[in-house]
């Protein structure tokens, strides 16, 4: 299973990886997680790939490689549907973060991107999990809840995942976490 989770920098993409390997991992799986930063400190786009099986070489997933794609942000899983394979799922936020060119006024924000994803005939599941995590008591749940949203498109029962959740997350915010992700799973 090739799972691509994009985003921008500080949406908690790499707790994300971290959840989703740990799953696997108590799955038996063989697993590789692997991460580009690119200018996540500064808003950036980041890309995380995690990969498991009965065996995994490479830690990247090429074009066209990608079983599920999991958005942070709606323009990011646009920008990344070419590593979608024919088949595969994008699971997205709706939250909208403008780029630096759409802040500087050099570009504008494409509307609509879900339903133009859709029709070119993409399987796609989308939420506002920043909503989700917000109902849920705190924002930077909205990671958890995006897990949630995707479920067993991941690869995964609920039970896996929430397992992996208690095992990745601080106790003190386990939580307000596995309510985030009950309440994405509701989203689905």
């Amino acid at each position: 299973m090739n799972i691509m989770i994009v985003g921008v920098g500080g949406q908690g993409s790499l707790l994300a990886s971290r959840i989703l390997g740990r799953a696997a991992l108590d799955a038996g799986y063989a697993v590789k997680v692997s991460e580009v930063h690119g200018m996540s400190q500064r808003g950036g786009s980041v890309v995380t790939y995690v990969k498991y099986g009965e065996t995994v070489d490479a830690p990247l997933i090429c074009r066209g490689e990608a079983d599920v794609i999991l958005s942070f942000e709606q323009l990011e899983a646009a920008r990344w549907l070419p590593y979608l394979r024919r088949g595969g799922t994008v699971v997205t936020s709706t939250q909208s973060i403008n780029p630096m060119p759409v802040v500087t006024g050099a570009a504008v924000y494409p509307d609509d991107l879900v339903n133009k994803i859709r029709a070119k005939g993409v399987k796609i599941v989308a939420a506002d999990t920043l909503a989700i995590a917000r109902e849920a008591g705190s924002e930077k749940a909205a990671n958890v809840a995006l897990i949630g949203l995707a479920g067993e498109v991941l690869g995964f029962s609920d039970e896996a995942l929430r397992a992996a959740v208690t095992a990745c997350v601080p106790p003190k915010f386990t939580e307000v976490n596995l309510r985030a992700y009950s309440l994405g799973t509701q989203n689905r």
